[in-house]
C-alpha cells in the first residue's frame, strides 16, 4: 500500500486498522516551538467517535490520545510529531462469518484482489476508523491557522431528501435505522478569514487540493466548490461575482477561490456521502471462492456516516490551506 501520507510541506502519515490495537498518525513539517492546546485536539476527536447517541454506532471508544514525540514542555519541536490512540472496544467475533465474503459497497473485494493478505475486520485500513488521524492533523493545523485568525466550520446540511432542519433530519435517520437500512447525507464546510493569495497554480491550486483532500475521505462520492453543480444551469452574468472598491464582492458563487487561488472570501465546500454500505438487510453477494452467497451482518454500524464527518471535512479542510500557505512561502508561523 503505496499511499498513507497527505500534504506537501505539512504532511501526515497514518498507520493502524479498525480492529488493531491502535491507530495513529506523524505530522511532519510542523512549525517548533509551537504551544499547543491538547484540549483543543482532544474536543475535535470527541465530536467525532462513536457512541455518543442512538443515532451512531454504538461501538464505544474513548479515543483518547498519547503524544510520543515532537513535543515537549507544552510545545512543538519541529520534529515528528506522533500521536497515537488505543482501540479498546472492537468485536471481531462480529465478523467472524463474513471474513471469507465481499460485503457490497465495501473495500473488501478491491483490497483482497489487490492486495491477496489484509486484514477485513472492521474494514481494516479501509474503515472511518482512519478518520481520527485526519481529525488529529487538521486540530493541530486548525491552531495555527488561528494566528491568522482563519474559523473553519462544517455542519451537516442534508440528509436523503431532507435539507437544513436538523431535527427532521435526524428524525429521518432513526427512521432508516429501524428498517435495518442506511442514508446518504452532505456536509458544508465554510473557511472564513482565509487571507488572498492562498494557492499555487498551476497543479496546487486551492480547490485542486481540497478536492483531493476532501474526496480521500470515506464514504465521499463527490464535492463541490461554491456553487458548484449548480453552475451548469446559470449564465456567465449569473454567475460572475461583482468586485467592487477594496476587493469586496456582491456574491459569492466562486466559494472564495479564484483562478486557484484564494479571494479573500469565505471558502465554501460541500461534500456528497453515500449511505453506509452496512446495513442490516439480506444481500447478495460472493465469497472468495466465487460462490454466490446470501448474508446478513452482525455488529454496530452508523445509518448515516454523513452525521460524524463534519469534524473530518474541516479537518481536511485546515491541512489544506495550512499546507498551502507553508508552501508560498510569505506566511510567518
Amino acid at each position: 500500500m503505496a499511499s498513507n501520507s497527505f500534504g506537501l510541506i505539512y504532511r501526515f502519515t497514518s498507520f493502524g486498522e479498525s480492529h488493531g490495537d491502535l491507530v495513529g498518525v506523524i505530522l511532519d513539517g510542523v512549525p517548533s516551538n509551537f504551544p499547543l492546546d491538547l484540549d483543543k485536539i482532544q474536543a475535535d476527536l470527541d465530536r467525532r467517535k462513536p457512541g455518543q447517541n442512538k443515532l451512531m454506532s454504538q461501538r464505544k471508544e474513548e479515543d483518547k490520545f498519547e503524544i510520543v514525540s515532537g513535543f515537549f514542555e507544552g510545545k512543538t519541536t519541529g520534529t515528528p510529531l506522533t500521536f497515537l490512540i488505543k482501540n479498546k472496544d472492537q468485536r471481531s467475533r462480529n465478523y467472524s462469518d463474513i471474513v471469507d465474503l465481499y460485503r457490497p459497497g465495501h473495500a473488501d473485494f478491491t483490497y483482497h484482489k489487490k492486495y491477496k493478505n489484509y486484514n477485513p475486520y472492521g474494514g481494516g485500513r479501509s474503515s472511518a476508523r482512519e478518520t481520527l488521524t485526519r481529525v488529529i492533523a487538521g486540530a493541530v493545523a486548525k491552531q495555527f491557522l488561528e494566528k491568522f485568525q482563519i474559523k473553519i466550520e462544517a455542519s451537516l446540511i442534508q440528509v436523503g431528501d431532507i435539507k437544513d432542519d436538523i431535527n427532521l433530519m435526524h428524525q429521518k435517520i432513526l427512521e432508516v435505522k429501524k428498517t435495518g437500512d442506511s442514508i446518504g447525507g452532505k456536509v458544508k464546510i465554510t473557511a472564513s478569514n482565509v487571507p488572498v493569495g492562498v494557492g499555487e497554480p498551476i497543479y496546487e491550486k486551492l480547490d485542486a487540493r481540497l478536492a483531493y483532500a476532501l474526496m480521500s475521505i470515506n464514504a465521499v462520492k463527490a464535492v463541490e466548490i461554491g456553487d458548484g453543480l449548480a453552475v451548469v444551469n446559470k449564465l456567465g452574468s449569473e454567475n460572475n461575482d461583482v468586485i467592487k472598491k477594496d476587493g469586496n464582492f456582491l456574491s459569492n458563487h466562486a466559494g472564495g477561490i479564484l483562478g486557484g487561488i484564494s479571494s479573500g472570501q469565505d471558502i465554501v465546500a460541500t461534500m456528497s456521502i453515500k449511505p453506509t454500505p452496512s446495513i442490516f438487510l439480506n444481500q447478495e453477494t460472493i465469497n472468495k471462492k466465487n460462490e454466490e452467497i446470501e448474508f446478513q451482518l452482525k455488529g454496530r454500524h452508523d445509518p448515516c456516516v454523513a452525521l460524524r464527518a463534519p469534524v473530518i471535512g474541516e479537518a481536511m479542510m485546515a491541512q489544506v490551506i495550512f499546507d498551502l500557505m507553508l508552501l508560498d512561502g510569505n506566511f510567518s508561523f
